[in-house]
């Protein structure tokens, strides 16, 4: 085995056991003796678990940005709502172990990025879209950055519950998430108001 496919057999293994038990579950023991190679092997390629923990994560990062970007093409403000949905719930579908391990808290997470770092990102993309639908339809732009939060917090929180579940099928829950999205947006108020007493 060249040193390339060893690496890579090394982060195969370390992702499935990171998914399955976690960082502080996973031992660099266990890794290596899943491989058939001594711990010094895993220590030469990542320097010890933390990197190659930061390894996968960064991987995992890299590609659910990818399929969420290259999802939203352009048409209709609804057709992007449904392609982020489908785009976060199709990573949830094919990449499951990978999507355990970006929910997880990481004691590496400040060196490689969180989840909520992640969302923050995909959250920018949907605010350049609401902020072009918000000025269309007499709303103050400056608030796209709030609600493109919310909605790409609803889609991601819903993701999390339905990795566990997997019911109902994909597509209904994107139609249901889309259909929460789509006409809390279109009957928005200019000016919302809480209708009880509190002001803070």
């Amino acid at each position: 085995m060249t040193g390339k496919e060893r690496r890579e057999q090394l982060l195969d293994i370390g992702r499935t056991l990171f998914a399955e038990r976690g960082f502080e579950g996973t031992s660099v023991e266990e890794i290596a003796a899943k491989a058939g190679v001594s711990k010094p092997v895993v220590y030469e390629h990542f320097g010890g678990k933390e990197g190659l923990y930061a390894v996968v994560v960064d991987r995992e990062m890299r590609q659910l940005l990818s399929m969420v970007t290259s999802a939203l093409t352009a048409g209709h403000p609804r057709e992007l709502l449904e392609q982020a949905a489908f785009a976060l719930l199709d990573y949830i579908e094919q990449y499951t172990d990978g999507f355990r391990i970006l929910v997880r808290d990481s004691p590496v997470a400040q060196s490689t990025g969180t989840f909520a770092s992640l969302i923050s990102d995909i959250a920018t993309q949907v605010e350049d879209i609401l902020g072009r639908e918000f000025k269309s339809r007499g709303f103050d732009p400056k608030l796209s950055p709030l609600y493109a939060q919310a909605l790409v917090g609803m889609v991601a929180l819903t993701g999390q519950w339905w990795l566990n579940v997997r019911k109902p099928k994909k597509a209904e829950v994107a139609a249901h998430l889309v259909n929460l999205a789509w006409h809390g947006l279109d009957g928005m108020e200019q000016k919302p108001r809480l209708i009880g007493h509190r002001r803070a």
